[in-house]
């Protein structure tokens, strides 16, 4: 296209470079592979596994260029498997939560289903204030993004786990680091590795982290694992059913929907366990409702992304919402007749449960409730439908849901409007300490 043609401002008004690639349909096919690719046990060739990043990670350390926030006995970590049969430590306590901008402003029961969970286990952690956004949205949404920015805010945020402690009376590496989205977990570990491989890049995000007060003894801090909340969930799941699993789910037929930030990204860092689907797929989410009882349905589009793709959720919505609701919605309500679709990310959550609403203008009538598998597990445990897994913020139907796990929606509706009443009368009540979660006037001096 010439700049002098109508569509000068390009595709979706993106900026004349932007243009339509007339891709032939054999080339468009081959350039869309990778949603539909299979990552797991069967398709990779484990004889030709690439290097362990980790263990370059440890010279490093030796030679002094690095520090390594190590997890310890006090994190109680679970030594699982991943996909290449790697060992990966998860830590189950004294965390410290990497929130999700998403979530907390998208699905609120995300994180407070999972800090309800901590909080019956008596799990320490540290929910402060002090964290900013991966960037990741802005990366791959806009593109504008840059890996120099990115690793600057993996080491940023990831060095306020490191110290987050002291002000507590705690030493240095207490709190270790728990991330909450998928997006983030993926951005993170591919940036680890795009730090530990380039000595470019760390001395050019050590000048950034110099100027913040950003460094330990003048070393950048990078962790000795990235976590996802679905890997504790994961490693808790049996202590979740058997200590806290009030409602009997046998009779819910849940699907799964496997994030694309959280196990192709980086799949050799993505858990797999031979007790869960012969440990040929991610393990995360669907051993939550295996734990719980509930019946998991198999589907014919198990592999495929969500839709959400970060930029065409933004400049060609209407991309998205064809491809949620025909590879995702329809094929779970007609071939495996969910009650209930699972997952493990903010984006995949907010894509499959805030656009099934337009499928109607295309007489799509397909409707089925998403959530993650966080929420599923506490109201199975107990958890009010509203108050803690607010499950009033979904888009999608969760009422039929809800009845049929035994929970009355009217009447935790009621309780719930008597509860705002109290709210709004000065009477509030705290998931976590607000105290504890100021970050106030930290010296980074100690640390440096």
């Amino acid at each position: 296209m010439e700049a002098s043609d109508s569509n000068s401002q390009g595709i979706a008004g993106h900026g004349a470079f932007f243009q339509d690639t007339a891709l032939s349909a054999q080339d468009a096919e081959r350039a869309t592979t990778w949603v539909r690719r299979h990552v797991d046990r069967r398709t990779v060739d484990l004889g030709e596994r690439m290097d362990d990043i980790r263990d370059h990670m440890w010279e490093l350390e030796k030679e002094g260029e690095i520090l390594v926030h190590r997890i310890t006995d006090i994190h109680e970590p679970v030594t699982v498997k991943t996909l290449y049969g790697w060992d990966k430590r998860i830590p189950t306590n004294r965390l410290w939560h990497h929130k999700s901008c998403g979530q907390c402003g998208n699905i609120p029961g995300y994180p407070t289903s999972l800090i309800w969970i901590m909080n019956h286990f008596g799990t320490d952690y540290l929910d402060e204030t002090d964290q900013t956004s991966c960037t990741a949205w802005n990366y791959h949404g806009s593109g504008i993004g840059n890996v120099e920015s990115l690793a600057a805010v993996f080491l940023r945020n990831f060095h306020q786990a490191y110290v987050s402690g002291q002000q507590h009376g705690f030493d240095l590496g207490y709190f270790y680091p728990l991330v909450h989205c998928g997006t983030s977990f993926g951005n993170y570990k591919e940036i680890r590795k795009y730090l530990i491989e380039s000595a470019e890049l760390r001395q050019r995000v050590k000048k950034i982290l110099g100027k913040l007060g950003r460094l330990v003894d003048g070393k950048i801090v990078i962790p000795e694992e990235v976590v996802h909340y679905s890997e504790w969930l994961h490693v808790m799941r049996k202590r979740i059913a058997s200590e806290l699993q009030r409602i009997d789910v046998s009779h819910i037929r849940v699907a799964v929907h496997p994030a694309c930030h959280v196990y192709k990204m980086v799949p050799e860092d993505a858990i797999y366990d031979p007790e869960i689907l012969g440990g040929n797929r991610v393990a995360v989410t669907t051993s939550v409702a295996m734990a719980l009882g509930a019946q998991v349905i198999d589907y014919s589009t198990w592999y495929d992304c969500c839709g959400f793709g970060f930029r065409h959720i933004i400049s060609e919505r209407e991309f998205t919402r064809s491809f949620t609701m025909n590879r995702k919605i329809r094929v779970v309500k007609e071939e495996a007749e969910a009650d209930v679709l699972i997952t493990h990310d903010t984006g995949c959550v907010t894509t499959m449960d805030k656009n099934q609403w337009i499928g109607k203008a295309h007489d799509m009538n397909y409707s089925v409730p998403v959530m993650a598998d966080v929420q599923l597990a506490a109201l199975a445990c107990g958890a009010d439908p509203f108050k803690i897994a607010q499950l009033q913020w979904h888009a999608s139907p969760c009422e039929d849901l809800v009845e049929k796990m035994g929970i009355s929606w009217d009447a935790a509706k009621a309780r719930f409007k008597q509860y705002l009443q109290k709210v709004e009368e000065g009477n509030i009540e705290y998931l976590y300490d607000p105290e504890r979660a100021i970050n106030q006037h930290l010296n980074f001096a100690s640390a440096k």
